[in-house]
């Protein structure tokens, strides 16, 4: 909880409009209900994790060219992998660092 309230603050003082799903049924529920530019997938989640959420999103053609960005607390070349094979564009490792979260969202929204 800690990491969402520091990443959406961060999101939220250049005035994107954040949703937050607390897991990834959550998540695949609430991305249904609203028009998004951008997911940023937490990989390890109760329920339903990160990797099975990407993939659900991916089998919808309507989300197949959204961009994701898997964030995760695992930094081993393998787990960037898995990641993309799961369906993530790119990739970040925890703790954030917010000069390179600002650079993917650049890259990927613009």
């Amino acid at each position: 909880m800690r990491n969402i309230f520091a990443i959406s603050s961060l999101l939220e003082s250049y005035n994107a409009n954040v949703i937050v799903g607390k897991n990834g049924k959550e998540g695949i529920q609430k991305l249904k209900n609203a028009e998004v530019d951008l997911i940023l997938m937490d990989i390890m989640m109760p329920e339903m994790d990160g990797y099975e959420a990407m993939k659900r999103i991916r089998k919808e053609k309507k989300y197949e060219k959204l961009p994701i960005i898997a964030l995760t607390a695992k930094a081993m070349k393998e787990d960037r992998d898995k990641c993309i094979a799961a369906g993530a564009n790119d990739y970040l490792s925890k703790p954030v660092e917010k000069d390179k979260l600002l650079s993917l969202l650049r890259v990927w929204l613009y």
